[in-house]
């Protein structure tokens, strides 16, 4: 019999659980090819048995822009600083849609998969991974649409200016895509064993919706409250974009760095939590 030190072993897998976040990358990266697959199958059997197809990545922003304008900017009431409510509402929804996405689907990762976690090998992180990867070219169309109402918008108006803070938007979006992978993969790993923060995901999610500026801007909120909406770090990431994007909003660097740094964090220990549940989570979902 020839022991496993004379056998030239591709992979061996152990129940070592202390990677290091680099050596979980490490990993991910030789399984790119995987990943790859992973987001063409998710990006082409999202919308592949509806009617209207891919149109509804650009229906679902426009119907809720629309609903915005008239129950928040013409029954409330509620100021958007200047800025045609059209534009205001979509620019606040098209960021927040990706975030929200992002966690709604990846919290479900471990529920979802369990029945391809059981058979064969590979790093579980890969599946929220491309779910992001996913969600990101869905926001790149959005944000396209997003684009075309901006130039009609400047065209007629002219009252607005892209800022030198839209410089800031690549690491924005970054920002936005670790704060959604970390909280979706921390939910994920609690839900193996606590099954009722599957229920409170989507509802949580819309309550911090309204704790970001998303149908009123910061400029509005009382001076002795705006240090709590700015504890939400989504308030920083997209008070900064409609700042650099259509000149209104409040840019203060050190409540977006603070944003950053609250995203890596959550990146950083949502992964390692995730890392340690998916080598027993199978016992318990």
């Amino acid at each position: 019999m020839v022991s496993n030190e004379e056998e030239n072993w591709t992979l061996i897998i152990n129940k070592k659980s202390n990677k290091s976040i680099l050596q979980i990358l490490k990993s991910i990266f030789s399984y790119k090819d995987l990943l790859f697959l992973f987001v063409k199958r998710d990006f082409i059997a999202q919308y592949k048995q509806t009617l209207l197809g891919p149109l509804w990545f650009f229906i679902q922003p426009i119907l809720t822009t629309i609903t915005f304008t008239i129950i928040f900017g013409n029954l409330a009431n509620i100021s958007t600083d200047g800025i045609p409510q059209v534009l205001f509402y979509m620019t606040g929804i098209t960021f927040w849609n990706y975030f929200a996405d992002c966690i709604n689907k990846t919290s479900n990762t471990f529920l979802l998969n369990q029945g391809l976690f059981g058979k064969v090998y590979f790093p579980r992180l890969i599946v929220p991974l491309s779910i992001v990867i996913t969600n990101l070219l869905k926001f790149s169309l959005q944000f396209f649409l997003l684009l075309l109402f901006w130039i009609y918008y400047f065209t007629i108006s002219q009252g607005f200016f892209i800022q030198n803070t839209i410089l800031f938007f690549p690491l924005l979006v970054l920002a936005m895509a670790l704060l959604g992978l970390g909280l979706g993969i921390i939910i994920s790993s609690l839900t193996t064993k606590y099954r009722d923060l599957s229920f409170l995901v989507t509802f949580g999610v819309q309550l911090l919706m309204y704790a970001s500026p998303i149908v009123y801007p910061l400029s509005i909120v009382p001076i002795k409250y705006k240090w709590i909406v700015l504890l939400n770090p989504m308030t920083s990431i997209i008070e900064t974009f409609k700042h650099g994007f259509i000149g209104v909003g409040v840019f203060e660097p050190f409540w977006l760095i603070y944003s950053f740094v609250v995203s890596v964090l959550l990146f950083f220990i949502g992964v390692k939590i995730f890392n340690k549940v998916e080598k027993s989570f199978i016992d318990t979902v």
